[in-house]
């Protein structure tokens, strides 16, 4: 099913331009001097959808803030809104709750490997995968994703060739990928997914994107698409990206496996994740309402506008840097192959010279050394100063 409803007005003030600056935000605090302005990490620059606000007032208002206990109303959140959005009703007992969807890997691989067995990632992707496999004495294998035409793609072949490693025991699927941008579509999951039940490879899915989704693009969970993906995979989601609520710190594992639900769910406790916030589990049952959706569909609108707008002016004014097809995340992957510079200097002297924040390309993978990524979350006005900053630190201009 379609994930963006275009609507004929918008309902929401996404131009507000809100102080973030001093708020103890890791976005904007992070940089010393006052005049950077970080186009990073990934969270978004306007406030979360009213209705999430609302249930947070009403819990500070009660003024007691215990130890959690997730309330039945949480499971049915989770499961209506996965059932009614993506045709996928997650049962009550396939659901882990924990912290973030970093700490959730970090468990799944403890729970699901012994030290040095291998765990396979699709390059460029994100930074912390590396981290979370590294940290539980794992080999990282890369499968990188093939570049051509401003947009990413599946080598199959090399794919299975790496996968038929006995060694190799996970994959880590991104979907949405971050920083590719891709969507994967239905066919290339069900190829991943043969490869690794061939294999006898779990998937571990994480799908923390998976509401910011553009028309023309559907978001396929893994796990809905047969009875064996669901039992030979596990699943990362959070409300956190979508409804910019990353600092209240939920997310949720869903595993339909008895025995690697309870292997995982050792494993959060071993890694003493298996507590969350009580603003946390507001926030979730806030947000996958209709009026959660409401905004959510607001917010998809503005963000592609946004995509557009930087296409544009990166057509006019710096043609010589590809921009990567947008299809899902509101993070941006721009080549800058025509530098012939690692992206980290590249990055460096952004920020340096024009007080501009990205990523560098080099934090994915070997594979994302010529790129930059652009976090596009935020006000036009923001997003055009930033843009303009950006031209004159890769035109070396003033």
């Amino acid at each position: 099913m379609e994930t963006t409803e275009k609507k004929a007005t918008q309902n929401y003030d996404f131009d507000e331009l809100i102080p973030r600056r001093h708020s103890h935000s890791y976005k904007w605090d992070a940089a010393a001097e006052e005049d950077v302005l970080p186009m990073w990490v990934a969270d978004m620059d306007f406030r979360t959808a009213p209705v999430i606000l609302d249930a947070l007032r009403k819990r500070v208002e009660h003024g007691i803030f215990g130890y959690t206990k997730v309330p039945d109303e949480y499971y049915q959140s989770l499961s209506g809104w996965f059932g009614r959005q993506h045709g996928w009703p997650i049962k009550r007992e396939w659901v882990i709750y924990t912290s973030g969807v970093v700490p959730a890997l970090s468990a799944i691989i403890k729970a699901l490997t012994v030290p040095g067995d291998k765990v396979v990632i699709q390059t460029p992707v994100y930074n912390c995968f590396f981290s979370s496999i590294r940290n539980n004495g794992c080999e990282t294998v890369t499968a990188p994703l093939t570049y051509a035409d401003q947009t990413y793609r599946i080598d199959f072949k090399a794919f299975e060739s790496i996968v038929s490693d006995p060694k190799v025991k996970l994959f880590i699927l991104c979907n949405p990928h971050n920083p590719a941008g891709r969507v994967w579509t239905k066919e290339e999951l069900m190829r991943l997914g043969e490869i690794c039940l061939r294999h006898q490879v779990w998937v571990i899915a994480d799908e923390i994107h998976c509401e910011l989704v553009f028309q023309g693009h559907t978001y396929i969970p893994f796990a809905s698409l047969s009875e064996e993906f669901l039992t030979h995979s596990i699943t990362c989601n959070s409300p956190s990206k979508a409804f910019n609520i990353a600092g209240l710190q939920i997310a949720n594992i869903v595993a339909a496996d008895p025995e690697a639900r309870a292997k995982i769910d050792k494993a959060i406790n071993v890694n003493e994740v298996c507590e969350v916030n009580p603003f946390g589990v507001e926030a979730l049952m806030a947000a996958y309402t209709p009026e959660g959706n409401q905004w959510l569909n607001d917010l998809k609108n503005y963000l592609w506008d946004n995509y557009t707008y930087l296409c544009d002016f990166f057509a006019r004014q710096l043609p010589q840097f590809p921009v990567t097809r947008l299809e899902g995340t509101y993070l941006v992957w721009v080549d800058c192959s025509v530098l012939k510079q690692d992206s980290e200097k590249i990055a460096q002297r952004l920020l340096e010279q024009t007080k501009v924040w990205v990523n560098e390309g080099s934090m994915y993978g070997e594979a994302g050394k010529p790129f930059i990524r652009i976090n596009i979350a935020c006000p036009r006005k923001r997003l055009a100063e930033g843009l303009e900053r950006i031209r004159q630190g890769l035109t070396n201009e003033k």
